[in-house]
């Protein structure tokens, strides 16, 4: 409950910030979509809580829901802090230039949101099962729950008439999210050309061109660099330092920002090519090229970026030290990952392969003071293979490691046969094995192979041979599982980036409905693999790896349909282990308690049965009878106790069932006689 009072206090901080949402220049309609969608969240959330929990029983039954409302938060804060950012008025043209070709500014925080929101939803309902005291109410509550993941709702138009109001994808909202960036790019258009016609110096006067020139369409970026006298002649341009071992990358102030520079020599006409796609790439977890500056006769070029904090190697490092300590908690772990992933998968959907993924093409930098730990991650190295020195591939990455251990098998082995890489024909799988080995790193604060003691060519021939990284015994198999995958030996055997992106939504699930894996002993696992989960439904919806990128408005429909497949993948095995008396397993699986299909079975109707006398009087000739032939044994001593025979858990689950069965039969709850009912007061 003081989860959601935080909640509460960020929506209404977020509502008072917005009353001035006049004075925010740039995103403007992105800012009021996104307090729409956590308004609208809020509000979901607080009617599901209504309607299937009970207030005075907060401090008892709602511990699952807690992690999840904690995430929630997170969610909002970050939210938050970016509208409070938005309504800076500083350095307007660093930030027309940061976003006037970008069209993912909140599209962060609503994936992060619609991502979150199935987790809590399915979190009260868990609660709900065993919310109240009369046992009948929660019985049709977790039927009224079991039979919302049915394969009538497997259907993205009918999940959408259902549930989208619940979900936050109404058609709305939906529409809203693939077109409000369109209305904030006229609003700076018209901002633009309002700037235009105050006046400026020369340098911003060309500036004011080309951004008016792009976004109006009459010019669009084909290719063409604009003269790099606009950038190294503005009267605030300065550069600050190198960033990293390569002489490439600067950081540079420039309209009174800091941003990332590449700085590159040699014949720029034939990078047009590549140069114009980047410039026109927008993703929140890839480093975007902002804008692009040549001079052709002195035959250089100026690559604008954003800066980030530092790189994922470096961050690495510094947290591991001398001790190598695992970096990351698994739920901040696993949240890079995705991130990662759906940086690479926005990539590949554009046809871009990256060709050298390893934690020093990773940037990072922390989200906001009050989500300590986890990161913002964003791909960079990528496009612009033909620049020289772009990737020391040999004999080392600028990270001092050897390079060859993050390329995948066929990789290296087209390095030994042509002596490049560049034309592989496994470049996208190629890109899921860096992927692996960089998860690796992630979860164990481990350079690949870096225990091993064969290096150089020998290392080479191994990893081609199927060597691969050793991870420690503790680490979680539903991960190590994805990883494993992931830099298969195989090619057609790795996932692509959005089956590993829906696998690791789920997992992140999984960690919210289980926040005490970390300290337990037998800390809980999912009942299947979501590999196998993954490798289904992909068969079955076949729209889900077309190569164009899939909304995120589908997000929530995909979780729900994980949750049908893992519920129809477990019954089975529940109803097996709930014959043999197993113990139920924990929430992550299907349900948390028994489900309507796993509940005891009513005993079949009698004419007539004995009277309770007669019962009570056979029980005990029965246990008398047993204990007689086991006294009897022979080849027993007398006077010797027998030692009872060893019973399987099986057998003695059954056991205990019949047992249990019979003592209903008796129960004084349960008999029947002509009339009625026994009372208590006629037992014997």
């Amino acid at each position: 409950m003081e989860q959601l009072g935080r909640i509460g206090e960020v929506l209404g901080s977020l509502k008072t910030l917005m009353v001035f949402r006049e004075n925010i220049q740039i995103n403007q309609r992105q800012c009021c979509l996104l307090l729409d969608v956590f308004s609208l969240a809020y509000d979901s959330i607080a009617e599901e809580m209504r309607q299937n929990l009970r207030f005075e029983e907060r401090h008892m039954k709602w511990k699952v829901l807690e992690q999840p409302l904690k995430d929630l938060y997170r969610i909002f804060r970050e939210g938050e802090a970016y509208i409070r950012q938005s309504l800076e008025t500083k350095d307007w043209w660093a930030r027309a230039i940061t976003l006037y070709q970008n069209t993912d500014c909140v599209e962060f925080y609503i994936h992060n949101l619609l991502s979150c929101i199935p987790v809590v939803i399915e979190a009260i309902e868990i609660v709900a099962e065993s919310s109240g005291w009369d046992h009948d109410e929660m019985q049709k509550k977790r039927l009224v729950h079991s039979n919302k993941y049915q394969r009538e709702w497997k259907d993205p138009k009918v999940f959408q008439w259902k549930f989208a109001k619940q979900y936050l994808i109404t058609p709305d909202i939906s529409n809203r999210i693939d077109t409000v960036w369109k209305e904030d790019r006229w609003i700076l258009l018209n901002k633009i050309q309002q700037k235009k016609l105050s006046g400026s110096t020369k340098q911003e006067q060309q500036l004011v061109d080309l951004l008016f020139k792009t976004l109006n369409g009459s010019e669009p970026l084909s290719g063409k660099l604009l003269p790099s006298k606009i950038l190294v002649k503005s009267e605030d341009y300065q550069v600050r330092r190198r960033l990293g071992s390569g002489s490439q990358y600067k950081e540079i102030l420039w309209l009174g920002e800091s941003f990332a520079m590449r700085h590159f020599f040699g014949d720029i006409e034939p990078l047009f090519p590549q140069i114009s796609p980047l410039l026109s790439l927008s993703h929140p977890n890839i480093n975007h090229f902002l804008c692009g500056f040549a001079d052709d006769e002195k035959k250089e070029c100026f690559l604008v970026m954003e800066l980030m904090n530092r790189d994922l190697f470096s961050y690495i490092k510094e947290i591991c030290g001398p001790r190598k300590r695992i970096p990351f908690t698994l739920p901040v772990a696993v949240d890079l990952m995705l991130q990662i992933a759906r940086g690479m998968e926005y990539l590949h959907s554009k046809q871009i392969y990256h060709g050298d993924l390893n934690p020093s093409n990773i940037l990072v930098k922390s989200r906001s003071a009050s989500t300590a730990g986890y990161l913002h991650a964003k791909v960079s190295g990528f496009g612009l293979s033909s620049v020289k020195n772009f990737i020391q591939r040999s004999p080392s990455s600028q990270n001092g490691t050897l390079s060859y251990i993050w390329h995948a098998p066929e990789v290296l082995e087209e390095q030994d046969q042509t002596g490049s890489a560049g034309n592989s024909k496994y470049r996208e799988k190629s890109d899921v094995y860096s992927f692996g080995m960089v998860c690796f790193e992630l979860l164990t604060g481990k350079v690949p192979f870096e225990d091993a003691h064969l290096q150089g060519d020998k290392m080479s021939r191994n990893i081609r041979a199927g060597e691969r990284p050793l991870f420690p015994f503790h680490a979680p198999k539903y991960v190590t599982n994805l990883t494993k995958r992931c830099w298969h030996a195989d090619p057609n055997q790795r996932p692509s980036f959005t089956s590993i992106c829906r696998i690791l939504r789920y997992i992140k699930r999984f960690l919210m409905l289980n926040p005490d894996y970390n300290s337990q002993p037998d800390p809980p696992m999912p009942q299947i693999d979501y590999c196998d989960i993954e490798l289904r439904l992909s068969k079955e919806f076949t729209s889900w790896e077309s190569p164009n990128l899939l909304p995120i408005s589908e997000i929530p429909f995909q979780m729900f349909v994980y949750k049908i497949a893992e519920k129809e993948k477990t019954s089975g095995s529940m109803k097996d282990m709930s014959e043999s008396g197993s113990d139920r397993a924990s929430v992550s699986g299907d349900e948390n308690g028994t489900t309507p299909d796993e509940s005891i079975p009513p005993l079949p109707e009698r004419k007539c049965l004995p009277s309770p006398e007669a019962m009570t009087k056979k029980l005990s000739m029965l246990k008398k009878n047993s204990e007689g032939k086991a006294n009897k044994q022979p080849g027993t001593p007398k006077g010797r106790s027998v030692r009872p025979p060893q019973i399987s858990h099986c057998g003695r689950s059954m056991r205990m069932n019949s047992e249990s069965q019979l003592m209903m039969v008796t129960s004084p709850r349960l008999r029947r006689s002509s009339s009625g009912h026994v009372s208590d007061s006629e037992l014997p």
